[in-house]
């Protein structure tokens, strides 16, 4: 068994993931009102707010740091790349509590943009905190649609081992799987369709056979139609290939999950099955409440890709 704590916890993404590799986790913190309340029950404690109110001795001592973490800018000129270097951003916490803890592992989350926010200065002074605090350090854009979950979300991971742990040179990222998989597998039937229906006279259907793009283009999604213009949040996809990218933001007739043709219908994605596409459990307790749903599941991490790479971790810190 290990230990890990969960920042920026949400509704508990990486908890699920790690959990299901026999992770203990001992402390989690996460500002919003609505996840910290999603959070308390699902997993039966209410999660710390405000990671920058908490001292670290609050925080108890744990083999795994982990977190999505948002993006911010580091606000100074030059290449220290160290630890100031954070001061005034959200990164400066997680390296706060790297600095005192020292944990075995630091397990890290964040939009795929994150690799190229400030010309890649962000991203290289991210890296060079941790390897400057002792961590051999990887990161890697990852798309959930190759391991198998039919969802296109890229995210960015990084990976810090402790240098002074043997098997600190052993860790990579996990191979992705060619295994295939639809989004029609991940839908749940007897859903409340009028909750998520489009109806409109503006959309349009203008490929019925994709049996070629699925061969040509397998673990991707298919745009099958469009509605109005076909701009954002108004493209209509097959439930052959994957969906796209689940959001917390976004308008349109299908803001949030996209549109897609369903047993002759157009619609979104109900709440239930974002869980699914996200990798949580069919149990899971999701917020009654559509519209804090689908931010909760938007910012969420997908829980077997976490899984996927704690396997990675766990064998390379020897535990």
């Amino acid at each position: 068994m290990f230990t890990f704590i969960d920042l920026f916890a949400g509704i508990g993404g990486f908890r699920i993931g790690l959990e299901r590799l026999g992770g203990q986790c001992l402390f989690s913190s996460e500002i919003d009102t609505h996840a910290r309340a999603t959070y308390e029950r699902n997993f039966g404690h209410l999660p710390a707010g405000d990671i920058r109110k908490i001292d670290a001795l609050e925080v108890p001592a744990h083999d795994v740091l982990c977190g999505g973490f948002p993006c911010q800018p580091f606000s100074i000129s030059g290449k220290r790349l160290g630890f100031e270097d954070a001061r005034g951003t959200l990164f400066f916490e997680v390296m706060r509590l790297v600095e005192h803890h020292k944990p075995k592992a630091v397990f890290l989350e964040n939009v795929a943009n994150y690799q190229t926010h400030q010309g890649g200065e962000t991203l290289k002074r991210t890296l060079g905190m941790l390897r400057e605090a002792g961590y051999e350090v990887c990161s890697e854009v990852l798309n959930a649609s190759n391991y198998g979950v039919p969802q296109a979300r890229k995210r960015l991971y990084i990976v810090g081992i402790r240098k002074d742990l043997e098997g600190t040179n052993s860790f990579s990222f996990p191979v992705g799987t060619q295994r295939k998989v639809s989004l029609k597998e991940y839908l749940v039937s007897g859903l409340p369709i009028d909750q998520v229906r489009i109806d409109r006279e503006d959309q349009e259907i203008y490929k019925t056979d994709v049996s070629k793009e699925v061969e040509r283009r397998p673990n991707k999604p298919i745009q099958i139609g469009k509605i109005n213009k076909g701009g954002q949040g108004e493209r209509i996809y097959s439930i052959e290939g994957h969906a796209i990218t689940l959001s917390a933001h976004g308008g349109g007739a299908a803001a949030k999950t996209g549109a897609y043709l369903v047993d002759g219908v157009v619609r979104k994605l109900h709440p239930q099955e974002c869980c699914r596409l996200m990798g949580f459990p069919d149990t899971y307790k999701i917020d009654p409440r559509p519209s804090q749903a689908y931010k909760q599941f938007g910012n969420a991490v997908v829980a077997d890709v976490i899984e996927a790479i704690g396997k990675q971790v766990v064998a390379a810190i020897g535990i």
